[in-house]
């Protein structure tokens, strides 16, 4: 029969026990609500990426596993992106307010372009230009394209080598008007429209400014629009 100082002894021994538990308990809860929060942010935000996307979390900050938190917002860092290697904060509402970093791996399996062969400045791609590479987009330019519509018809900005990877900063949209083409000239008003023809004096996109040299060899300039139109307003 335990006397009254034995249940004291034992008191003094599984009380601090008891505390411990009880700390463990409470960092491995706040750990999981954690772990919860960063997987529903993760799942979220990355669900308009192109591709099969799967990640891992790194290593949890020491001060998260000791800190009290009881509502966690995850965010991106400035200047982060969730893509391949990143990173991503987590601020803490309440008891107290506090930020970590957390280092996370995203990976998107899918499908990429590649050239077929030498492609030069200002060539127009083609579909035989190009093919599907498959890989993890995390680890290439977030630049990179995904889809034959995207690539096809525009026009290569810079020289890219066979083989490599074609991202969206080497295209851009093909020529409305090239210099040296004839075009034609619209001018619209209340209840009028004026054409004349001309040449063209500079390369220009839809939308960008074309100066236009006429037959009589007044230079004006327009919105340059596809079919070799320049559209000048008066």
């Amino acid at each position: 029969m335990h006397t009254p100082r034995a249940f004291e002894q034992s008191g003094r021994f599984w009380r601090p026990l008891l505390v411990l538990l009880a700390v463990a308990s409470g960092n491995a809860f706040a750990q999981a609500s954690l772990s919860a929060a960063l997987d529903q942010f993760l799942r979220v935000q990355t669900q308009g990426l192109p591709g099969k996307v799967t990640y891992a979390v790194g290593r949890l900050d020491q001060h998260a596993q000791t800190a009290a938190c009881s509502a966690f917002e995850p965010f991106l860092p400035q200047g982060s992106r969730l893509w391949g290697r990143t990173t991503v904060g987590v601020r803490c509402l309440a008891p107290n307010a506090w930020t970590i970093y957390v280092p996370v791996q995203i990976r998107v399996a899918g499908n990429y372009l590649v050239t077929a062969r030498q492609l030069s400045p200002g060539q127009v791609v083609s579909a035989s230009d190009v093919f599907l590479q498959s890989g993890d987009l995390g680890t290439l330019p977030t630049t990179i394209v995904t889809d034959p519509a995207h690539a096809v018809g525009m026009t290569i900005r810079n020289g890219i080598a066979a083989g490599q990877p074609l991202r969206s900063d080497l295209l851009t949209a093909p020529w409305a008007v090239q210099q040296g083409q004839s075009v034609k000239l619209l001018s619209s008003g209340a209840g009028f429209t004026v054409s004349n023809e001309g040449k063209a004096l500079n390369n220009a996109t839809d939308g960008q400014i074309a100066q236009v040299r006429t037959s009589s060899g007044q230079v004006v300039s327009g919105v340059a629009r596809p079919g070799g139109i320049v559209e000048v307003a008066y």
